[in-house]
């Protein structure tokens, strides 16, 4: 299997994340400190900043990084859209507009603030409710090799159906995708 194709700007809807190999985004309350002393492909950062137009994100994650400047270690300086059941209380941030509507609605304001550029789901909650409307294009995972245990996961959906999902960087649709680590000695 190669690694995926260079993300291009073509106004899509990315569910993006880097994940823990057991499925946490985050550690316990927004925790992201383990996110530290991986390696990516080259370019792999400035592709994104490039790509993306619009960011819509949720109210949690927004307390936990209220400063538009965490998107990508401040190199990306777009529109950031926060969707929050209590807009009335969030502080004046710039760059971040707060959206009380539905999903489907905040989805559609990120869209056109994009204009044209994909548009990057940073909530797992907002991920999930895109993705049962069918409004997802792709999730796009950097799996980290980590094991987090506690956290918050990419998608829980208890009692719901399993979604399949097609393999994009790959010649088969369907492949399971094979990783293998060791763990690594505490120091």
């Amino acid at each position: 299997m190669r690694d995926t194709e260079p993300q291009v700007a073509a106004g899509k809807v990315l569910w993006h994340f880097t994940m823990s190999l057991d499925g946490f985004v985050a550690g316990p309350d927004h925790a992201m400190e383990w996110m530290t002393g991986f390696t990516a492909r080259p370019g792999l950062i400035e592709e994104y900043v490039e790509t993306t137009g619009a960011i819509l994100g949720g109210r949690d994650g927004f307390d936990a990084f209220p400063d538009a400047d965490t998107a990508y270690g401040g190199a990306w300086k777009g529109q950031e859209f926060v969707l929050t059941h209590h807009p009335d209380d969030a502080p004046p941030t710039e760059r971040i507009t707060f959206l009380h509507c539905d999903v489907a609605e905040a989805l559609r304001i990120a869209l056109d603030a994009a204009g044209g550029k994909n548009v990057e789901i940073f909530s797992p909650t907002i991920g999930r409710q895109l993705l049962l409307l069918g409004l997802i294009d792709e999730i796009d995972l950097h799996i980290a090799p980590v094991l987090l245990g506690d956290g918050i996961r990419l998608f829980d959906n208890p009692g719901g159906a399993p979604i399949r999902l097609e393999l994009v960087s790959g010649d088969d649709p369907h492949a399971v995708v094979n990783v293998r680590y060791r763990p690594v000695e505490a120091e």
